[in-house]
């Protein structure tokens, strides 16, 4: 579909029914519309996102991809642990979703627009983006420890914050509220509601009329310093993804009951 808006071209095209790509000007749209499960990451939803991404890389009109969730409850829940528990998954490959930088090459800069909750995988799809852009009533959390899971893509937490606080997230899955991710530095704006696809389009059409080689020689400039963990991460994470718990967190929230944990 292609319409004419406020004096530009913008195209949406459907990557699936559960994501959406949009082109609005410069600015690229990659939503997750799946707000019934809170944008849970779904196959359907992970294969719609590797077709989003590569489409950005390949769309020269498009110099920024904003990444966002329908519906004003979240941004993303993370994994469908329904889904998990049905298929018994253990480990979770490296492809099993786009993560910027590590899996797949993404020149252009990327903003993460959360609309809400941002949880595990939504956690990792914020924090993958350059930029983030957040409602004031958005949070964000590591959550895997309360469900017996695995979050080896968080190993640049102590690249991005002071270790004691990377700590706190990873340890105890809480989650962290706008307010306070603006303040530790994981947030670069705060915004009502309202506002949300106005100001992260805004930031992206500034960022879009600069030099395009400049701009991405910036993003890499920027990224030089971080280390690649993520192999040593896999390697700490393996046996808790092939334990009995790993199976016991899903389980338990499909049957709506206190997981058991037995530590193996």
């Amino acid at each position: 579909m292609v319409d004419r808006v406020r004096g530009h071209t913008k195209v949406c095209v459907s990557m699936g029914e559960v994501v959406r790509y949009e082109r609005d000007g410069p600015v690229a749209w990659l939503t997750i519309d799946r707000p019934e499960a809170r944008n849970a990451l779904s196959k359907a939803v992970r294969d719609g996102l590797w077709d989003g991404v590569h489409r950005f890389n390949r769309d020269d009109s498009a110099a920024v991809l904003v990444l966002t969730g329908a519906g004003d409850k979240a941004f993303c829940a993370g994994g469908d642990l329904k889904e998990m528990a049905e298929t018994g998954l253990e480990g979770v490959p490296v492809d099993y979703l786009p993560q910027f930088g590590r899996n797949i090459d993404v020149p252009k800069p990327t903003i993460a627009a959360v609309n809400g909750m941002a949880f595990a995988g939504g956690f990792l799809l914020a924090q993958q983006c350059d930029l983030v852009v957040a409602v004031e009533h958005a949070s964000f959390a590591v959550s895997e420890v309360k469900v017996g899971r695995g979050s080896p893509w968080a190993a640049p937490l102590s690249w991005l914050l002071p270790p004691r606080l990377a700590m706190e997230i990873l340890l105890t899955g809480d989650p962290v509220d706008a307010r306070r991710a603006e303040s530790l530095g994981l947030v670069n704006h705060v915004v009502p509601a309202t506002d949300l696809r106005d100001h992260a389009q805004s930031l992206a059409r500034r960022i879009a009329k600069n030099a395009p080689l400049s701009v991405r020689a910036a993003k890499r400039t920027a990224y030089l310093s971080r280390p690649d963990v993520w192999e040593q991460a896999e390697e700490i994470w393996e046996p808790v993804y092939r334990s009995a718990d790993a199976q016991e967190g899903p389980a338990a929230f499909r049957e709506k009951r206190t997981p058991v944990w037995r530590g193996i």
